[in-house]
């Protein structure tokens, strides 16, 4: 039986939704063995090569001139220094420190506040009509931000760990400010991705270099670190966006896959639950639950809203 391009683009969709939800897992994990620096180091080389890979494949059948090869290398690379600033570097920089101070459920609960935030970016750099819905969507937002943080002691606000909280929750603001960008770009998918990626890799390399920052941590286990690097360069940096891209790509309505996003960080809540051990705090769940409320309260009025670049 012949797949229709929906039922295609919902198979994609799906592939890249389960490998988004082993991810916080495999943060853990792989924080285990190696620092917040190197887990983005390792993966961001793999995401790096496996982009490099995909771009290859997917080029023009036509050969540019080789006269042209390094103009045409130094222009993307210019183009792409803000967004590579911003991701990989900057955001899973401070993505993967909150993640080594915080729990997992609650710091990818917390990083989920990008979609709001990305919504009250558009609405502020695009010049979209703010609504009455945004300021409520970004009200329950910032509730279940707070029930979150301080495990439901709202009488008391107790913060276990208010920096890494702050942390999970700006990584939102980077990626706002990245997708922003990245919008604004006019190149190709694929191509875009794999020239942020370089850019970003290469201030990666420099920042280890130069500030002399170990990788692992004391006594690690270094095949399981690196392994650990690659599997998250691969299935949050790599892959899993280009599978995303071929949903979107073959959807006849990216609204139908877009919404499906909202089952990532539920489905996350196994995988830490039963890999990691996790006993899931009941606050997470209703912060979490308030946090996917509002964006989805907000994304009505944003079509557009989704996990892209």
């Amino acid at each position: 039986m012949k797949l229709q391009h929906q039922q295609i683009a919902y198979l994609y969709a799906m592939l890249a939704i389960l490998a988004w939800s082993t991810i916080s897992t495999a943060f853990k994990l792989s924080l285990q063995q190696l620092s917040p620096v190197g887990l983005l180091f390792f993966a961001s080389l793999t995401a790096l090569l496996l982009l490099a890979v995909a771009n290859l494949f997917s080029g023009s059948k036509k050969k540019q001139p080789y006269s042209r090869l390094l103009p045409s290398l130094g222009r993307n690379i210019v183009k792409s220094l803000p967004a590579g600033m911003l991701n990989p570097f900057v955001y899973y920089l401070v993505l993967f420190e909150a993640y080594s101070r915080l729990r997992a459920q609650e710091a990818q609960a917390l990083n989920y506040t990008w979609a709001i935030v990305l919504a009250l970016f558009s609405i502020w750099l695009l010049k979209e009509r703010f609504r009455l819905m945004d300021l409520a969507a970004l009200l329950l937002s910032f509730f279940g931000v707070l029930i979150i943080s301080t495990k439901g002691r709202l009488d008391s606000l107790q913060f276990d760990d208010p920096i890494a909280s702050f942390l999970a929750v700006f990584t939102s603001v980077v990626w706002a400010l990245y997708w922003i960008i990245s919008l604004k770009d006019s190149r190709p998918a694929l191509q875009k991705l794999f020239y942020n990626f370089l850019v970003g890799f290469a201030l990666i390399a420099c920042f280890v270099t130069f500030g002399k920052i170990s990788l692992f941590v004391p006594q690690a286990d270094i095949f399981r670190g690196v392994l650990g690097g690659i599997y998250v360069g691969i299935f949050e940096m790599g892959l899993t966006f280009l599978l995303w891209y071929k949903a979107l790509e073959y959807s006849d309505n990216t609204a139908k896959i877009s919404n499906l996003v909202f089952i990532t960080p539920f489905l996350s809540l196994i995988f830490i639950a039963k890999v990691l051990g996790e006993s899931i705090h009941p606050a997470t769940f209703a912060g979490l639950g308030l946090i996917v409320f509002s964006n989805i309260v907000q994304k009505g009025g944003l079509g557009f809203l989704k996990r892209n670049t």
